[in-house]
């Protein structure tokens, strides 16, 4: 149990520093006028993966699962955390008419538990020794 603790606070940090690059993309295009709500938050979630990935890899789980099968099982778990986020982002902005900034937290916090448990027993678990 002090392993989920300590590998969730980590991954909590982490992505708060991987929000600042989704959030900031969000903000970014959409204060700028050059994306609606939807879209920018998608781009900012790949930009906040990109940085996820890296720093969970090494800091969260401190995996040794090769790149080579961590990085497409991250890749899976981030088009379904990409798909979850445009979703939500689309009911809550849209059919609910929720200001962007509150529909995206809302939003984190449900991808943040879905991102967590499947990086944590799949993306960077131990591979099965043969």
């Amino acid at each position: 149990m002090r392993l989920i603790a300590r590998q969730f606070s980590a991954f909590v940090v982490v992505g708060l520093i991987a929000a600042v690059a989704h959030y900031g993309t969000l903000i970014g295009l959409v204060e700028a006028k050059m994306m609606g709500p939807v879209p920018a938050t998608l781009l900012g979630f790949v930009a906040g993966a990109a940085v996820s990935y890296v720093l969970n890899r090494r800091f969260a789980f401190d995996s040794d699962r090769p790149h080579r099968e961590a990085m497409w099982r991250f890749g899976v778990v981030a088009v379904v955390g990409f798909i979850l986020t445009g979703l939500i982002m689309a009911v809550l902005t849209g059919a609910f008419a929720a200001p962007y900034l509150p529909a995206q937290i809302f939003t984190t916090g449900v991808v943040l538990f879905w991102t967590f448990l499947a990086n944590r027993y799949w993306t960077f678990s131990e591979p099965p020794v043969p």
